[in-house]
């Protein structure tokens, strides 16, 4: 599918439909160009799509918005109303009883971003709350690095949150701390620029009573806002999703996917993650050479889910464990982030080249597949009258040249070097 570019000082609308009621038409705002569309019945996620290339202050009417919902939610609205009939529809996820559920610990790992933190926090204390109030589950903030007192006094001021500092520069000793400060038996991974569902707590629960052999589970991430060029863009390109429905992932091959698992992408993303902490413990936390900002600002997700299903355990991915996201507002950024994905995927295949020998044919198919992916972009963005979505392909392929070209081994020497320094004040290696 061609995406493309939406015009400067383009804005979406973000409207929640739940499909139990009348479908009403969608209007849009006097500067809205589109709408994003989330679908559910009851709170379970059946469908997500984009409606585009509209007139600011129309509407998108009940019969164009009726066909939309049968395109992209159909299949799975039959089946839910099927299942309801019949007595077997589950219903909308629930957090278990405390004495019959695991243990939860959600981390959350921050440098420096005290207003992204505290929406992030404030969702999820509500979700805690509505759970059952602080027996619930645990909430541990990793402070990376501070430059300042901000993320401290945001902290302070959310009762029950505990907060733990992590000096060494980077997510994966940010992620690797927590780790070691958390109680549960599950530790849930979110970003600081995420706000969580309702019903986040119960589609986790949900997942791992369902999956009890699951190491991982991953949710569904959507936009938060739609409101500039860079994010309608981030979102037209799939943005982080992986889809309404339930996904399992286990064992050594997946019918019909040749690349699994070294293509490690199609799990989840790393801004809502789950994992068994034993089963992240035994296979000694995440890598701190990726995820160390520059030269290699990525990876440590890919790699995790990749060592998880290599060591036996299912890894699950479950729609109503549901984020929202707000994607980088300016172009630069979102070509950085570009460029980090780039850079963090080879890097994992130059990696797991070394580490995991028996895979390499699967990764030499994988390097391949995406470079004709890349390419296929690149001439789709050529028709493209601005440079932007060029831009944007251009940094994905130079990252990833970057992340084949060496960028671990000099990674894992400035992580090194990162320790050596906190503990004898030796220079960071650069």
């Amino acid at each position: 599918m061609t995406t493309k570019i939406p015009r400067a000082g383009t804005r979406y609308g973000i409207a929640d439909i739940e499909l139990t009621r009348p479908l009403q038409a969608l209007p849009l705002a006097a500067d809205e160009t589109g709408v994003a569309v989330l679908l559910r019945r009851g709170r379970r996620p059946l469908g997500f799509f984009l409606v585009e290339g509209r007139e600011p202050g129309t509407e998108v009417p009940i019969d164009e918005l009726s066909r939309l919902v049968a395109e992209h939610a159909g299949q799975s609205l039959v089946d839910d109303v099927i299942a309801a009939e019949l007595g077997q529809r589950r219903p909308p996820p629930q957090p278990l009883p405390r004495r019959s559920r695991p243990s939860v610990t959600a981390a959350i790992c921050t440098r420096d971003r005290p207003d992204d933190l505290r929406r992030c926090l404030r969702s999820l204390l509500a979700v805690r709350d509505a759970a059952g109030g602080v027996d619930a589950f645990e909430i541990v903030v990793v402070e990376n690095a501070p430059s300042s007192g901000a993320t401290a006094a945001v902290i302070g001021g959310m009762p029950g949150v505990r907060r733990c500092l992590e000096p060494l520069p980077g997510l994966d000793f940010a992620r690797n701390r927590a780790l070691a400060e958390a109680t549960g038996e599950v530790i849930a991974f979110l970003d600081d620029d995420v706000v969580v569902d309702a019903g986040w707590l119960g589609g986790l629960l949900e997942a791992l009573a369902e999956n009890p052999d699951a190491g991982c589970v991953t949710g569904l991430v959507l936009p938060a806002e739609l409101g500039c060029e860079a994010q309608v863009i981030f979102e037209r390109r799939g943005g982080f999703r992986r889809g309404c429905r339930k996904l399992r992932y286990s064992g050594p091959a997946q019918p019909g996917n040749p690349l699994y698992p070294a293509g490690a992408g199609i799990f989840g993303a790393g801004c809502n993650m789950a994992f068994k902490r034993q089963a992240l413990i035994d296979l000694g936390g995440f890598d701190e050479a990726l995820d160390t900002g520059p030269p290699l600002p990525g990876g440590g997700d890919l790699d995790a889910f990749y060592r998880v299903v290599r060591a036996g355990h299912a890894l699950v991915y479950e729609p109503s464990m549901l984020v929202f996201h707000r994607h980088r507002r300016d172009l630069e950024g979102l070509r950085r982030q570009y460029r980090s994905w780039g850079a963090g995927m080879m890097a994992f295949v130059a990696k797991t080249w070394t580490t995991d020998p028996s895979q390499r044919w699967k990764l030499e198919r994988l390097v391949w597949w995406w470079v004709r992916q890349q390419l296929r972009e690149l001439r789709r963005a050529a028709g493209e009258p601005e440079p932007v979505l060029r831009r944007m392909v251009f940094a994905e392929l130079a990252g990833g040249v970057a992340g084949l070209a060496g960028t671990y081994p000099r990674s894992q020497r400035r992580s090194a070097a990162i320790r050596r320094q906190h503990r004898d004040g030796t220079p960071v290696y650069e």
